[in-house]
Order: structure tokens, then sequence, then C-alpha cells
């Protein structure tokens, strides 16, 4: 009897670690890529597409089979959405391309910042209606100096909020009346009225603001209960908010110090992919956290909603 009531405790303690432990993150690719970003899941295909800014190049990977592909675009990429034809727009240093995603050819759409040379763009999304969003930067480290735009389906471009230093972050609320948005030196997640029939914003607030010994809010994604997920620069972790109180509600250590993006994929979305960078590591940090620069994934207790695709024909 005592035999069975050892073993029964056993099995209660290796379960109750199971779930205490449901949170772990683990490697997907040891890339140690020097700016791993802007992760976004392609349901149509099952790819979890993401890139390496400085290596300039658009990853592909299939967890299917797990293999990554990488394909060279010959500038600093800084964000990568899908098409509804199936190809891919990119904002590259030098502007927004679609690229083919079999032969890696591209054309471009347009580069709104053509007399801008220090700058490029960084993070972006579509929005509910099939719009491209994409910030810019500044590559000198200049404050002020980017712009994030709104491509639309007929290929005009327009400018939606001025002097930003680090665009980044960008997530639209579940009822579509919200846009979130990131410019990371602010330390703060803005929360704006958004038309979703229009695309126009108005009455920017404070949604969150992060604390900066948490680190510094990076790229973003949403769940299916409409809280937001921001990666930590400098902070080696995933934080979940309530955007509508402010409220921290969950915390996901990462085995890097620089963490970047994530993404909900897999085919019930339940996966939470996490891009990490070795840039801006220390050599201390590097040790510590050898696997920085990977993509790692783990399963939070809640499932994203699915990524929106670009409408426009070129």
């Amino acid at each position: 009897m005592k035999i069975h009531l050892i073993f029964l405790i056993a099995v209660f303690f290796l379960i109750s670690c199971s779930t205490q432990n449901s949170n772990e993150v683990e490697v997907v690719i040891d890339s140690k890529s020097e700016l791993g970003e802007g992760a976004i899941w392609n349901q149509k295909t099952g790819e979890l597409i993401w890139i390496n800014i400085t290596g300039k190049i658009l990853n592909f990977y299939n967890p299917a089979t797990g293999y990554n592909k990488e394909m060279f675009t010959g500038q600093m990429i800084g964000t990568v959405v899908p098409t509804n034809s199936g190809d891919v727009l990119v904002a590259l240093q030098n502007g927004i391309y679609k690229l083919d995603t079999k032969s890696g050819t591209k054309k471009l759409i347009i580069d709104p910042e053509e007399n801008i040379p220090n700058n490029r763009f960084n993070d972006g999304k579509c929005d509910p209606a099939g719009r491209f969003w994409a910030g810019t930067m500044s590559t000198k480290g200049e404050l002020e100096k980017g712009t994030l735009y709104r491509l639309d389906a007929d290929s005009t471009i327009h400018k939606m909020v001025e002097k930003v230093s680090i665009s980044n972050g960008i997530a639209w609320s579940l009822d579509f009346k919200k846009m979130y948005y990131i410019d990371t030196p602010t330390q703060k997640v803005m929360a704006y009225d958004y038309d979703n029939k229009t695309g126009e914003l108005s009455n920017p607030s404070v949604a969150v603001e992060v604390p900066v010994e948490m680190g510094s809010p990076d790229g973003m994604t949403i769940d299916s209960d409409g809280n937001i997920w921001v990666a930590l620069w400098g902070g080696s972790a995933v934080t979940c908010w309530n955007p509508e109180t402010g409220k921290l509600i969950q915390t996901i250590k990462v085995p890097a110090k620089n963490v970047t993006s994530c993404a909900f994929g897999d085919d019930d979305l339940g996966t939470l992919y996490i891009t990490s960078a070795r840039i801006g590591t220390s050599d201390d940090d590097l040790n510590k956290y050898p696997n920085s620069g990977s993509v790692f994934k783990t399963k939070p207790g809640v499932k994203g909603v699915g990524a929106f695709s670009f409408k426009g024909e070129f």
C-alpha cells in the first residue's frame, strides 16, 4: 500500500511539473541571426515567415518538415506580409516591393523616402481591410526621423504617424476599432481609434507603458482574448498585457537578451513563435544566452488570431 502511495505521489509530481512548464521555451531554429525580426504566420502555406534584417535574409519555416528556407533580398529587410495572390510584400531599406516567393524576383511598388538615404523600413503588418502599414527609422540612431506609412490596395501611400524614432509593433483589436502601435524609445503601446473603412486614425492614447527596467517594447501580436503580446528588447521576455487596463497579465522568459517579435502559429494558432537578436548583446550575455539570435517557440495557453494579407494587385 505504501509503495502504491509513493507511486501516486510521484505521478502527481510529474504531472504538476509538466503543467508548471507549459510555458517552456524551446529553440526552433538555431540561426544565431544578428537581427531576427518580423515573425508572421502564413495560414495559406502553413509557414512561419521571419526575417534577418542586417543579414538581408527572408526566411520561410515549415514546422511540418522542419525546413527553413532562406532567400537573400539584397537590401536590409524591415518586415514581410503575405498577399492574397500568394506572393509577399517586403519593406526593404529602399522601399516596398512585391516579391515572388519561388524565384526571389522583386518589383518595386513605391519608395516614399527616396530622398532620405539614412532611413530604412522596419516593422509592419496588414490591417483587417488588407492595407499594408510599415514604418521607417534612422540608420544613424537619430530620433523622430521616421514615419508610419499606410499603403492602400490602389498603391497610394499615406503618412499616418510622423516623428517616429523606431517604428515597431502594430496590431488591431478584435472588433477592428482600435489600432495598437509601438515607437520603441517611448516605452509605450499607443492605442488609436481606427476606422476600418477608411484606414484613418484618431484620438491617440496610452494603452500600455512598459517600465524601463523590464526592457523596451519591440514587436507585437494579439491573441483571441484581445490581449497584446509584446517582445522586450533587452528584457529576455515576451509579455502579455490587457490593452484596456494597461495591466501585465503574463511574462514568458526567453533565453536571449534581445527579444524582437512574436507571432501565433501552427494549425490551431496555439504556438507562440519568438524571434531574437545577437546584435547589441555583450560577450557576457552571449555566454549566458548562447542561443541568442534563434527562433523560439512556446505554448502560452491561449490562441492567436490569423494574420491579415495584402489585398492589392500589382
